[in-house]
C-alpha cells in the first residue's frame, strides 16, 4: 500500500476538495495523512455558535479531527501558521500569516512530514489556489517546494473542472433552477479551476459521497446544514461533488487517468 499526504490551507478544505478521494484511498487500504497550514482562525462564524471562551481556531481544530476520523485519515498535522483571510484584507499582513510566510521555511516543515512518512504522493492546489484565496495560492508554492526537498515522486494539484461546472450550471439554467444572469463569465483572468483539457486525473468518488458529505457536515462552524453545499438536492450534490480533479506533475502531455495510486502497490 502507498502513503498519501494531502496539504490544505484550512480545516474544511480537505472535505470539499479531496474528501471523496481520501475516503476512497483509505477504503482501499492506503495510508492517508492530512496537513493544514492554518487552523482557519479568520473564518466566519455565526454569533453564539462558539462555547464561552472558545476560539474559532479551537473549534475548527476539533471539527477537523472529526472529519479526519470520518474519512479514515490516520494522521493530522498543523504547520502553525495563521489564517490570512481573503485577498486584500488586513489579515494578509498580520504576523504569522501563512500568506507572508517564507516559502522555504514553510516548505521545510512540510518536507519533514513527507520524509517521515516516506510519502509516495502529495496533493496541493493549482497555482490560483482553486479560486484565488491567498492561503490556497501559498499551499501551491509551499507544496511544490516541499516535494522537491523531500523527493516526493508524485505531486497532484487539486483543482476544479471549469468546463464540468459550466455544463452543470447550463443544465440548471435550462431546467429553470438557476437564473440565467447568475452564470459566471469566463475570461482569461478567471481563477476558478482549470479547463478540462489541462486536467490529467479525474477521480470518481460517487460511491463515497455519503462519507464526503458527512465530512463536510463535521465542519459545522463553516458548513451548516442550510449552507449551499449541504442544502443541495442529492442529484445536484452528486453532479457537483461526485468527481474530484487533479493535475499531475511530470507526465506526458495528454496523460489521463482516474487514480492517484496508479502503478503503486
Amino acid at each position: 500500500m502507498a502513503t498519501l499526504v494531502s496539504f490544505h490551507a484550512h480545516p474544511d478544505d480537505e472535505s470539499i476538495q479531496t474528501g471523496g478521494m481520501l475516503a476512497k484511498a483509505a477504503a482501499a487500504g492506503h495510508r492517508t495523512v492530512l496537513v493544514f497550514a492554518t487552523k482557519g482562525e479568520h473564518g466566519e462564524v455565526d454569533d453564539d455558535f462558539l462555547d464561552p471562551g472558545e476560539t474559532l481556531g479551537e473549534r475548527r481544530t476539533k471539527e477537523c479531527h472529526r472529519s479526519a476520523e470520518i474519512l479514515g485519515v490516520q494522521r493530522v498535522e498543523f504547520l502553525g501558521f495563521v489564517d490570512s483571510g481573503m485577498i486584500g484584507t488586513p489579515q494578509n499582513d498580520l504576523g504569522g500569516s501563512f500568506w507572508n510566510a517564507p516559502v522555504e521555511d514553510a516548505a521545510r516543515q512540510l518536507a519533514d512530514i513527507l520524509t517521515e512518512e516516506s510519502a509516495d504522493i502529495l496533493t496541493i492546489y493549482d497555482s490560483d489556489g482553486g479560486y484565488g484565496h491567498p492561503d490556497h495560492i501559498q499551499v501551491h508554492r509551499v507544496g511544490l517546494r516541499a516535494a522537491e526537498l523531500a523527493g516526493t515522486p508524485r505531486v497532484f494539484e487539486g483543482t476544479m473542472n471549469r468546463d464540468h461546472f459550466q455544463r452543470v450550471i447550463a443544465a440548471g439554467v435550462e431546467a429553470g433552477h438557476i437564473p440565467a444572469d447568475a452564470v459566471p463569465e469566463v475570461t482569461e483572468d478567471t481563477t476558478f479551476g482549470r479547463p478540462e483539457e489541462l486536467i490529467t486525473t479525474t477521480v470518481d468518488v460517487r460511491e463515497h459521497l455519503a462519507t464526503k458529505r458527512a465530512s463536510m457536515a463535521a465542519h459545522a462552524s463553516q458548513i451548516s446544514e442550510t449552507s449551499f453545499f449541504l442544502s443541495l438536492p442529492m442529484e445536484a450534490f452528486e453532479a457537483s461533488f461526485g468527481w474530484e480533479w487533479f493535475i499531475r506533475h511530470n507526465v506526458p502531455e495528454g496523460h489521463r487517468d482516474d487514480d492517484l495510486f496508479e502503478g503503486l502497490t
